[in-house]
C-alpha cells in the first residue's frame, strides 16, 4: 500500500527495521531539546504529514524499550490518526519515572503502525445473545 507523505523534518522517512516488524519509528523534529519532567506530558512533533485513504488509520504507539528503560510511553495509547487529517503527527509523550527525560532532535520516541479498519453500522435491538461469559468485565476471562 502506498500512502503520500510529506516530511518537513531532517530524518529519514520511517521505515521497517526487519520484514516481520508492524511499526515503524517516528522520531522527534525539535530545533532544541525538551526536558520532560516526571509525571509531565508533551507533544513532540515530528515534521511528518501523511495522507492515508479511507478504511486506514495510523496508530502512534509506545516503544517499548523508551517504556522499559525510561519510564515514558505515549499517553493516548494508541493516538489514532483518521484518514482525514492533514496536520503534523505529534505524539503526546509522558514521563512516568521519577528522573527528567530529555528528548534530543532525531530521538526515537514511538512507533506508527498502519491498519486497517472496518465502519459499524448500529442494529438497535433490546436483548443481546447469551454467552459463557456474560456480564463478566475486567479480569473476568482468567483461570480462577
Amino acid at each position: 500500500m502506498q500512502i503520500n507523505i510529506i516530511n518537513k523534518s531532517n530524518h529519514d522517512l520511517p521505515s521497517y527495521e526487519t520484514l516481520a516488524s508492524a511499526g515503524m519509528d517516528l522520531r522527534a523534529n525539535i530545533s532544541e531539546s525538551i526536558t520532560l519532567k516526571p509525571l509531565a506530558r508533551t507533544i513532540v512533533k515530528t515534521g511528518l504529514y501523511i495522507e492515508l485513504p479511507v478504511g486506514i488509520e495510523a496508530q502512534v504507539r509506545p516503544r517499548s524499550g523508551l517504556a522499559a528503560k525510561k519510564g515514558v510511553t505515549v499517553l493516548n495509547a494508541p493516538g489514532t490518526i483518521d484518514a482525514d487529517y492533514r496536520g503534523e503527527i505529534g505524539v503526546i509523550l509522558v514521563n512516568l519515572s521519577n528522573e527528567d527525560f530529555i528528548i534530543e532532535n532525531g530521538e526515537r520516541i514511538a512507533q506508527l503502525v498502519i491498519a486497517k479498519h472496518e465502519r459499524a453500522d448500529w442494529n438497535k435491538v433490546e436483548v443481546l445473545s447469551q454467552t459463557a461469559r456474560g456480564e463478566g468485565g475486567f479480569g473476568s476471562t482468567g483461570v480462577k
